[in-house]
């Protein structure tokens, strides 16, 4: 394999797994300690497992959501780059990292009871994104 054929799925992986972090050490870490603070300014317990607090769910379900869909986005990525395009694995690996990146906005910061509908502006392309990436590998793989 050259590094240069495939620089972008490099850089986009990349960029995935700064996502996933930035999400796990910043909006959930950060979320956790900043509502452990809040408590006990109250005088509250903060229960960080057993709890309801709608924006520990909201930071959770974020980081929560990321890591579910990495081995599917990722794996079909890489099959799509190595065996179809490196090119649209590029662009539309992009594409995906920009929906993931605004999920945590479309859900929001205080998770209630019903998951808001926005999350499908981003999950609903994304979701596309990894059929194109399986069927077109399957379509190529057949052709072969």
């Amino acid at each position: 394999m050259d590094a240069a054929t495939y620089s972008g799925p490099i850089l986009v992986t990349a960029a995935y797994f700064g996502l996933w972090y930035a999400l796990l050490l910043g909006l959930q870490r950060g979320t956790k300690y900043a509502l452990q603070a809040e408590y006990a300014a109250r005088g509250e317990v903060f229960d960080r497992y057993f709890g309801q607090d709608g924006r520990m769910l909201a930071a959770d379900r974020a980081v929560i959501n990321t890591h579910e869909q990495m081995g599917p986005f990722l794996a079909s990525m890489w099959l799509h780059a190595v065996f179809v395009s490196p090119q649209s694995a590029t662009w539309l690996g992009g594409a995906y990292v920009a929906l993931r990146t605004a999920y945590p906005f479309l859900l929001g910061k205080n998770l209630s009871r019903t998951q808001s509908k926005r999350v499908f502006a981003a999950t609903g392309p994304a979701y596309l994104i990894v059929f194109y990436f399986i069927g077109s590998t399957v379509a190529a793989a057949l052709r072969a």
